[in-house]
């Protein structure tokens, strides 16, 4: 038996751009330096963000799911190619987090 805590895992769009906004702060290597989230790491952050966007599929469409998808795996390997923030992956990455939060303000938009 393992003493796991629950992960957290974004739900609606909103979730998901605020996952987002912490990613940009704690971006590349997302460590927390609070002590308030010890298990906060790369691996956990993406894998929150892509149940999330699993999540919220079926409320943004195949379309944004699909774009959101590609740029997660995108923003992912920028990362893990600059965890000291020395290149312009990490900037790259950054981009990256930019472009997914305009397609889900837009799939909200269009959803209302």
């Amino acid at each position: 038996m393992t003493d796991a805590k629950p992960r957290y895992i974004p739900k609606t769009i909103g979730e998901i751009s605020d996952h987002l906004s912490m990613m940009m702060i704690s971006s590349p290597l997302f460590r927390d330096k609070t002590g308030y989230f010890p298990d906060l790491d790369l691996e956990t952050v993406f894998v929150e963000l892509e149940e999330g966007l699993r999540a919220i599929r079926a409320k943004i469409g195949e379309e944004s799911y699909g774009q959101l998808s590609e740029l997660s795996t995108r923003m992912r390997t920028h990362f893990e190619a600059d965890p000291e923030d020395k290149t312009e992956d990490g900037i790259k990455g950054r981009e990256c987090i930019v472009d997914m939060k305009d397609i889900l303000r837009s799939a909200g938009r269009r959803k209302r």
